[in-house]
């Protein structure tokens, strides 16, 4: 009997585990990945990731375990399961005597897709990767990022549920970076998205689910923001107009003086403050600037950024 929780769930792995030799390059990985999500697979190189990807896509054979994408099996040599999914690899190899549409279209007979149908989807999603004005050009001559950018065609051409992604950035440059993720980002939760990355300033643009993984065990799973909020600190950053260093000056008195301040530290046109009650700090802060009249041009309450959560805890 299929639950709920099954229903809302597309990538399930369940004690997955991979041997090589005497190394453990997964162990027991438990992970639930939900529908429509952009959940970021983090780790330090060597945690797992890509073997992770690769007994997902039944691309390696686990010594234990089980996964399932979309309620299919993948790790039992099930070929149903390759239509569920696409795969971006970390270093996808082409053909490359082959032009960008002939090697598309080879990939549409793959996945059985009618003649009409394929040529439809070339055209989309050509256009999609901005490959359109390659499209007749042979793939030996394309750089490293028209590569990648046609490792994403081929990934999306036959309309997955369910996108696996393996450092699909690592061979772009700033701009292109940028149109990568700002596609994924406009998916809307259409489909769900399994990506890996080492840019972990990417991971936190886009992903609202986030997975650590160290060593090959799973050290941390949740939702992005719940977990920067785990990790936060209890500081605040008030930054003043230039020209008002003297009454920020005067101001630090007066937080010195505040029951809940714990320290304050004075810095040209800024003032870092640790305190030991947020919610009383939250309730009594805005009032006391303004009762002083300070030129406010920053006030922002600190968080860790995910890659100092990420070092803290793959250490």
């Amino acid at each position: 009997m299929t639950t709920n929780k099954e229903n809302n769930t597309a990538i399930r792995c369940v004690e997955l585990t991979r041997y090589y030799g005497e190394v453990k390059a997964l162990d027991h990985l438990n992970l639930e990945v939900p529908k429509g999500s952009v959940f970021g697979f983090l780790g330090r190189n060597g945690a797992g990731k890509t073997t992770t990807m690769r007994l997902l896509t039944g691309l390696a054979n686990p010594t234990h375990g089980s996964a399932w994408i979309e309620g299919i099996e993948t790790t039992n040599g099930n070929p149903a399961s390759g239509y569920m999914y696409g795969y971006l690899p970390q270093h996808p190899v082409f053909y490359n005597w082959m032009r960008a549409w002939e090697y598309l279209d080879y990939v549409g007979r793959l996945f059985q897709m009618p003649a009409a149908r394929r040529r439809q989807r070339i055209a989309e999603v050509l256009e999609q990767v901005d490959l359109v004005s390659a499209t007749k050009r042979r793939i030996g001559g394309f750089s490293g990022g028209m590569k990648q950018r046609l490792g994403i065609a081929q990934a999306i051409l036959h309309e997955p549920k369910v996108l696996l992604l393996d450092e699909p950035t690592s061979a772009l440059d700033p701009a292109g970076r940028y149109e990568v993720l700002d596609w994924i980002r406009s998916l809307n939760g259409d489909i769900t998205v399994f990506l890996s990355s080492h840019i972990l300033g990417d991971i936190e643009r886009i992903c609202d689910q986030v997975a650590i993984l160290h060593e090959g065990k799973l050290v941390k799973v949740g939702e992005r923001d719940t977990i920067l909020a785990e990790y936060s600190t209890n500081a605040v950053e008030l930054q003043v107009d230039p020209g008002a260093e003297e009454l920020l000056s005067q101001f630090t008195t007066i937080l010195q003086n505040q029951p809940w301040v714990e320290s304050v530290n004075l810095e040209p046109r800024q003032v870092r403050i640790m305190i030991s009650d947020t919610e009383v700090g939250k309730q009594h802060l805005l009032p006391l600037v303004s009762a002083a009249q300070l030129p406010l041009a920053r006030l922002e309450w600190v968080r860790p950024s995910l890659e100092e959560v990420f070092l803290e805890l793959s250490e």
